[in-house]
């Protein structure tokens, strides 16, 4: 099947001569969801505004569903609805005039059922008559999304959407989003929350200074990049480690009353694994009174890609 959104050697350097994107390559399947990663200043901002035609590349192409996002601006940016990190509202608008308009403006008829379905999932429904300047930023921002979702876009770009906003509206909109990709649109998202990256996202991208530096599937990349610990409590404190378990990946901590063994996720059953470390103590008389594992997070493994990379550069 072919992609939804293509990417290809996108670049962008500005008159300035900042590089803010280098040789971008990426492809989007349709109804994923693809999580954007990177510290500020990255280039996700940059790389959604490119495909999303508000600013142009130095270099490359974006094809969005079939269409050249350049020679075939309109089609191409009609496929696509865009919440962007900053609050542009009409402050004298209702809520439904504001959504109702953003929908006519990609030449879509007017559909109020469409329209009143995506307020009540974002329970702007009580809100529809409002005026904007009345509302709180939270419900700003689930205006801003119910904008983007006005014309029925088949991929949705939500750049960093949950910043700031309430427990509230982040439980509505993974809701939304869920079910958003249950009927098939593709939803590309920009966030620092990475635990909601970890928990919605089929696919993540990584991109640092410019360049996207790993794209992966999420459960792929944890088991590759992730690591667990085993904590053993010892019913007696060591002094120093046994000659026998020099080949564990161990560390002795707290006084000598816990062994920390680190090993790589998937790994459990391999040789020198947990199996092998528990008959290495006790054939070394060490016995442990108790015992927890820990696993990498997507937070964990984002934080030790960036800073190897930096290390590298």
């Amino acid at each position: 099947m072919q992609p939804i959104l293509t990417v290809a050697s996108v670049a962008k350097t500005y008159a300035s001569g900042f590089q803010a994107l280098k040789g971008i390559d990426l492809s989007i399947e349709r109804g994923e969801i693809f999580a954007l990663l990177g510290p500020n200043g990255a280039g996700k901002t940059t790389l959604i505004s490119i495909v999303c035609g508000i600013v142009n590349a130095s270099a490359g192409t974006v094809t969005v569903d079939g269409h050249d996002n350049v020679r075939d601006y309109r089609a191409a940016r009609s496929m696509i609805g865009l919440v962007p990190q900053e609050l542009t509202t009409d402050a004298f608008e209702t809520v439904w005039a504001t959504v109702s308009l953003s929908r006519g403006l990609f030449g879509k008829a007017p559909k109020p059922a469409h329209i009143e379905k995506v307020l009540r999932e974002l329970s702007l429904w009580d809100k529809r008559d409002a005026r904007l300047r009345t509302l709180s930023g939270g419900m700003k921002r689930r205006v801003m999304i119910a904008k983007a979702l006005s014309h029925e876009p088949q991929i949705l770009f939500l750049d960093e959407p949950t910043a700031g906003v309430d427990v509230e509206l982040r439980r509505d909109m993974w809701n939304l989003v869920r079910g958003l990709r249950d009927t098939g649109v593709t939803v590309i998202l920009t966030t620092h929350y990475i635990e909601e990256a970890e928990e919605m996202a089929d696919r993540i991208g990584v991109i640092l200074k410019g360049e996207l530096i790993l794209v992966e599937d999420k459960v792929a990349l944890m088991q590759k990049l992730g690591k667990k610990q085993l904590a053993l409590q010892l019913q007696q404190p060591l002094v120093t480690l046994p000659p026998a378990l020099s080949g564990f990946a161990l560390a002795l901590g707290k006084d000598g009353q816990e062994l920390t063994y680190t090993y790589e996720a998937g790994c459990e059953g391999a040789h020198g694994g947990i199996a092998d470390l528990l008959r290495a103590l006790a054939e070394a008389g060490i016995v442990f009174k108790d015992l927890h594992t820990t696993e990498s997070s997507l937070e964990d493994i984002f934080v030790s890609l960036v800073s190897d990379r930096r290390a590298a550069a």
